[in-house]
């Protein structure tokens, strides 16, 4: 199968670098467009228990702040691999959700994604890339992180 576009999920640390040189590897190999996403957590899942109600306009104007910045760090880790600025997208949500959705909207074909297998199910994959790997419509790959 020859893939058309290739999405790298990362998630912003050091570890990016190895989904992303595996993702760059297979789009060049395919001649495939290279494509990021990020995904900043809304602070109703960060902090769970709370009730974040009354915080709300807070809440929105951090939430806002954190997607600017994700969205230049993910600028600056694209320009690193050779990845276009508009082909970077940093989304709030729940992670493995907004993968797979951004993924679809646009039309990739292999979602590149790390994992640590350190939580529950997890043992053998992660909870972010499970999530992918069970609901995107394509291909999903999963690069090991090994532990320093």
């Amino acid at each position: 199968m020859a893939y058309q576009h290739v999405m790298a999920a990362v998630d912003l640390s050091e570890e990016a670098d190895s989904v992303l040189t595996e993702a760059k590897r297979i789009a060049e190999d395919h001649g495939a467009k290279l494509s990021l996403v990020t995904v900043v957590k809304p602070l109703t899942q960060v902090y769970g228990g709370l009730d974040m109600a009354a915080y709300t306009q807070a809440t929105v104007n951090f939430e806002r702040e954190a997607q600017l910045q994700a969205k230049e760090q993910l600028a600056e880790l694209g320009k690193k691999f050779g990845v276009a600025a508009d082909a970077t997208h940093a989304v709030i949500g729940g992670p493995a959700p907004q993968i797979v959705e951004t993924a679809a909207d646009q039309g990739a074909d292999l979602i590149v994604i790390g994992s640590h297998g350190r939580h529950g199910l997890g043992l053998l994959l992660g909870s972010t890339a499970n999530g992918v790997l069970h609901h995107a419509q394509c291909n999903v790959l999963t690069v090991r992180i090994k532990p320093e």
